[in-house]
C-alpha cells in the first residue's frame, strides 16, 4: 500500500512537472512569435487571441469531471449534518447486521426433510431406532432436532400421544428460535424514520433562527435551510425501506421453514404409528 501511494505521488509530480514544462515551452514560443511579428501584421493579433481563448475554454471545460453517484451521496450526507445522519446510519448498519445474521442462520436451518424422512423410515422398517436417532443428530436444522426429541421419547417407551406432545412443544421452541431477532429489525425500521423526522424538525428550527438572525425572508436562506432539514427525513426513509425488504424476506423464509416443520412432523408421526407394533 505504501509503495502504491509513493508511486501515485511520483506520477503526480511528474505529470505536474511535465505540464508546467509544456506550458513554459508554449509561452516561450508565443513570445518569440510576437517579437518576430512586424507592425503591419498587428491587426491579426486580435483574431489570434480570440482563437486562443476559444481553444483554452473547451480544454478547461473538459478537465471538469462529472460528479459521481458516490460523491453526490457523500455531499448530501454531509449537508444533512453529522448528528442525525450519523444516528440513522448506525441504525441502518445495526439492522442490516442482524438481518444478514438471520439470513445465514435460516439458510443453514433449511434441510431436505423428505430425504430425512425417507432415511428414518428405512431405519424404522428394520427396527433400528438408534440408527434413526443418529441420522437425525447428523442432520442440521430444526426439523431434525424435533425428530430427535420424538425418537428419544419413543425409544423410552412413551406412547404416541406423549411423543406427539413433545414434538409440538419442541416445535414451538424451535419456531421461537427462528423468529429471534425480528423484533430488533422492526425496531430499527421504526427508529430510522423517527430520527429522520426529528432531524427535520430541528433543522427547520435552525433555519428559522437563521432567518431571524439575517432579518430578511430571502428565498435563498429559506431554500437552503429546508434542504438541509429534509435530508435527514429522506435518509431515514431510505434506511427504513432497505430494512423492510430484509424483514419481509426473513419473515417469508421463517414461514416456509415452519410449514415444512409441520408437514414433516405429521409424516414423522405416521412413520412411528406405522412401525409401532413391529
Amino acid at each position: 500500500m505504501k509503495k502504491l501511494i509513493a508511486f501515485l505521488m511520483v506520477a503526480g509530480l511528474m505529470t505536474f512537472g511535465f505540464s508546467n514544462l509544456v506550458v513554459a515551452q508554449d509561452e516561450q514560443a508565443q513570445t518569440e512569435q510576437t517579437e518576430q511579428t512586424v507592425a503591419p501584421e498587428q491587426t491579426e493579433v486580435a483574431p489570434a487571441a480570440a482563437e486562443t481563448v476559444q481553444d483554452v475554454t473547451p480544454a478547461v471545460q473538459n478537465d471538469a469531471k462529472p460528479t459521481t453517484f458516490r460523491e453526490s451521496i457523500k455531499k448530501q450526507f454531509i449537508d444533512g449534518g453529522p448528528a442525525f445522519m450519523g444516528i440513522v446510519l448506525i441504525i441502518l448498519l445495526i439492522g442490516m447486521a442482524i438481518s444478514i445474521e438471520r439470513i445465514i442462520y435460516l439458510t443453514l436451518a433449511t434441510a431436505n426433510s423428505k430425504k430425512l424422512l425417507a432415511g428414518i423410515e428405512a431405519k424404522m422398517k428394520n427396527g433400528d431406532v438408534e440408527g434413526a436417532k443418529k441420522l437425525c443428530k447428523e442432520t442440521r436444522g430444526p426439523v431434525a432436532s424435533i425428530f430427535t426429541q420424538g425418537l428419544i421419547r419413543y425409544q423410552d417407551g412413551q406412547s404416541l400421544e406423549e411423543v406427539e406432545k413433545a414434538i409440538v412443544s419442541y416445535g414451538s421452541v424451535a419456531g421461537g428460535k427462528l423468529e429471534s431477532g425480528l423484533s430488533w429489525i422492526g425496531l430499527c425500521i421504526s427508529l430510522a424514520p423517527m430520527f429522520g423526522f426529528m432531524g427535520t424538525v430541528i433543522g427547520m428550527i435552525q433555519a428559522f433562527d437563521d432567518i431571524a438572525a439575517a432579518g430578511d425572508m430571502s428565498p435563498q436562506i429559506v431554500a437552503s435551510g429546508m434542504k438541509v432539514a429534509l435530508l435527514t427525513t429522506v435518509f431515514g426513509l431510505i434506511a427504513a425501506i432497505i430494512l423492510q425488504i430484509f424483514f419481509n424476506f426473513i419473515a417469508a423464509k421463517i414461514e416456509s421453514i415452519v410449514n415444512d416443520m409441520e408437514d414433516a412432523s405429521i409424516s414423522f408421526m405416521d412413520i412411528l404409528a406405522k412401525y409401532n407394533n413391529k
